[in-house]
């Protein structure tokens, strides 16, 4: 049995179906989301309901709340906030319920899912080095947890320490627990534009982070069609 776990796919279609279809050429035989599924790019009904129609767990993400509340954008930078904004204005009300509707935390099978942290799910706090991690561990109960948030893929180990691996894989070892970050579908900001997410093999206990190629100049075009900050296309090439 192998999961596909991915999130901050971020209104990105043709990001979010290159990823699907890896998955299954990969032989995944479950999914599962990590959240932000809108905001940003020019696709937030599509996406959503991609992802509704699959069944799949499913964790909120801060934009996934933020775009189903009425009030003020004022505190997010002009960009986030006029893509708020658009993406608001897009969300019928079924759409608004299932985004409300969604747990900050899950556990799925023998691991859990949450979209930041797990000492705060709901803060939308960051976790960037071990020391962000550390918090996280304190309030995982299975050995394997998944998140997001960061847009940047990252597998942090807790032994006797908590490490921060440089690889994107790893084999789960006993005694050992792993929090591990799947990058972003849509969005990502580690420099790599490329679509990231993760692939979990239950009976090996192996977890990889894949990268792919894919069709970022409709993404783009759709994101500028929409009437969306030009630099929401941008940096989309720049993965940042």
């Amino acid at each position: 049995m192998r999961y596909a776990i991915f999130g901050d796919i971020h209104a990105n279609l043709e990001a979010l179906e290159t990823v699907l279809y890896d998955a299954a050429e990969q032989e995944c035989t479950n999914f599962v989301c990590i959240g932000d599924i809108v905001g940003y790019n020019a696709n937030p009904v599509e996406c959503l309901n991609t992802v509704r129609d699959m069944g799949c767990p499913v964790v909120k993400g801060n934009h996934d709340e933020e775009a189903i509340l009425d009030t003020s954008l004022d505190g997010l930078n002009p960009l986030a906030k006029r893509a708020m904004e658009w993406t608001r204005a897009q969300l019928g009300e079924s759409d608004r319920q299932w985004l409300a509707d969604l747990k900050l935390v899950r556990q799925v099978r023998d691991f859990t899912i949450v979209h930041a942290t797990l000492d705060t799910p709901g803060g939308w706090t960051y976790v960037t080095n071990k020391f962000d991690a550390m918090a996280s561990f304190s309030y995982q109960f299975t050995q394997l947890c998944f998140y997001g948030h960061t847009h940047t893929p990252k597998i942090y180990v807790k032994g006797e320490s908590v490490e921060a691996l440089e690889e994107t894989e790893a084999t789960l070892e006993l005694g050992k627990k792993y929090f591990i970050n799947v990058g972003s579908v849509g969005q990502p900001r580690d420099g790599d534009w490329r679509a990231s997410y993760a692939v979990y093999d239950v009976e090996t206990k192996e977890v990889r982070i894949r990268r792919l190629e894919y069709d970022i100049q409709t993404a783009q075009k759709k994101i500028l069609d929409a009437g969306l900050p030009e630099m929401l296309a941008h940096r989309l090439a720049l993965g940042k």
